[in-house]
């Protein structure tokens, strides 16, 4: 495999840029992961980001550098992982909604309970639970060990639309995907 720093993703760049460009990437978490399928983009500027109303304790590791984790509790039973991109101080980030899983999956099998392959990373709370990413990895730089980014295996094609489970902003198409993927969380088909 490639080493991480073969990765050409600027970090810095805008959210929106960053999001599509992380399609078709292997994810790893001490060996565990796969081909990222789906994210959405959140800015400081986006009232639907955790962002939108300045620094708080919470969301502080997305205003630091980017490339690093944010994982924050979803409805206070999920982890969710995003990660920081744009300049520090701007306050942005990639949620990684899901993965197709390649690396570990009987481990993953292991920490969901379950044998469907579809679904062990289908949404942002399982591939958390899948991968094992709790907020002991907020803050942690996701192109160094335990993680792992390295490009994309084979030529990709993304679609978009717009996020899914967000009240505020729902029409932005910031939600972008691996066609016809069958490891997404939702399809993009309406």
């Amino acid at each position: 495999m490639n080493s991480a720093s073969s990765l050409d993703i600027d970090f810095s760049a805008p959210a929106a840029e960053v999001a599509p460009a992380l399609i078709g990437v292997i994810l790893t978490l001490n060996g565990v992961g796969g081909r990222i399928v789906e994210v959405e983009a959140y800015d400081h500027d986006d009232p639907a980001s955790h962002c939108f109303g300045g620094i708080t304790p919470r969301n502080q590791v997305m205003f630091g550098p980017p490339c690093h984790a944010y994982v924050y509790r979803s409805y206070g039973i999920h982890w969710c992982f995003n990660i920081v991109c744009c300049p520090p101080g701007h306050g942005a980030g990639v949620l990684i909604r899901a993965i197709e899983p390649l690396f570990g999956i009987d481990t993953m099998r292991t920490r969901r309970g379950m044998d469907n392959v579809r679904l062990l990373c289908a949404g942002p709370g399982r591939l958390c639970q899948a991968l094992g990413i709790t907020m002991e990895q907020s803050g942690t730089a996701v192109n160094r060990p335990p993680f792992q980014l390295l490009p994309a295996t084979e030529p990709v094609t993304v679609v978009t639309g717009p996020r899914i489970g967000i009240s505020k902003a729902k029409e932005t198409p910031w939600r972008f995907g691996l066609a016809d993927s069958r490891f997404l969380s939702r399809s993009f088909c309406q």
